[in-house]
């Protein structure tokens, strides 16, 4: 199989390229695709050095498959590109998620849809994904029809730079210097910033709608209805997210805590233990934990964890190519 990765030298790019090697994707050919400023720089794959190329127009004859790990409006760019070449191109951006003829696929939740795509298939939004791994085994037992969400962002959603602004931070607060936000609106260090991405005409932020648009299209559920809060935090890698959520049919707390248990790429985490960022970093389970009965939505409460780089982006995007049945 022959595959190109558009965006290879960012954090999730080169995430994708682990994730082909720990998933076995039978990679004939590697392309790595970027930028200008990173031609000519040369990453390790299966033993093999490949090359950084400038991403042109013409980059993508003979691929069957490019995964893309760049922003919307470069990928709104290279996309005709890579459909007139004859490729499948898996998009990490949001450019495509809500288009009607694009398969929006968690593996594990819809991976039957991707194949109904017609060139282009979307990577949900990270905090989407791994809320709905969280809640996916619940919903088979019981459509779930309301959903109140906060999620608690690490600062590497924002890309490397945020990881070295809190970094610095921390140091300047130390040392007593003046701190720089710039990658963030405000201080990140020792602070919670609840606002990510753009505020909408509603109040809501951008991040904050996808939890509903994107789970209403991934749950097949266009009447879902969800309030949902994103709030950036101090923590490096791995997000978190509190959940209620109500179901049409009531369950019992025996039959969510089997739900989960029993759903792949998803571990039950049982008091004393916690679901952390910490735990859940450099890994592909989302864990679950501290459910327990809410009164007020009717239904019950959770708190899950997964790294947004991985399965929130990169090892579910690889994942995607298996649902494709490739034979290259």
């Amino acid at each position: 199989m022959r595959i190109g990765i558009l965006g290879a030298t960012g954090a999730v790019g080169q995430q994708m390229i682990e994730c082909l090697i720990e998933q076995n994707i039978p990679v004939t050919e590697l392309r790595l695709l970027a930028s200008t400023r990173s031609v000519g720089k040369k990453y390790l794959f299966k033993n093999e050095v490949v090359v950084v190329q400038e991403a042109t127009e013409n980059s993508f004859e003979n691929l069957d498959i490019v995964l893309g790990a760049v922003e919307s409006d470069m990928s709104k760019i290279f996309a005709p590109f890579i459909k007139k070449a004859g490729a499948v191109y898996i998009d990490n951006s949001s450019a495509f998620r809500l288009d009607e003829t694009v398969p929006l696929v968690v593996p594990e939740i819809n991976g039957e849809d991707a194949i109904t795509h017609q060139g282009i298939i979307a990577n949900p939004n990270c905090s989407t994904i791994i809320t709905l791994m969280a809640i996916y085994g619940i919903n088979k037992l019981s459509k779930i029809t309301h959903m109140i969400a906060s999620t608690y962002q690490a600062v590497s959603g924002a890309g490397v730079n945020g990881i070295y602004e809190l970094e610095d931070q921390v140091k300047d607060i130390l040392n007593n210097k003046k701190i720089k936000s710039e990658v963030f609106s405000h201080q990140i260090a020792y602070n919670c910033i609840p606002k990510i991405s753009e505020i909408l005409n509603n109040d809501f932020t951008a991040e904050e709608m996808k939890m509903q648009n994107e789970g209403r299209k991934i749950l097949h559920n266009p009447d879902l209805k969800v309030t949902c809060t994103c709030v950036r935090v101090p923590v490096i890698r791995s997000h978190s997210i509190s959940l209620s959520f109500r179901t049409e049919k009531e369950l019992t707390k025996e039959e969510i805590s089997n739900a989960i248990k029993n759903s792949p790429g998803v571990r039950l985490i049982e008091l004393p233990n916690l679901p952390m960022p910490l735990n859940t970093s450099d890994t592909d389970i989302v864990e679950v934990g501290r459910i327990r009965r809410d009164e007020v939505i009717g239904g019950y409460a959770l708190w899950c964890c997964g790294d947004q780089v991985r399965k929130g982006a990169a090892s579910n995007a690889v994942q995607i190519i298996k649902c494709l049945n490739f034979e290259k």
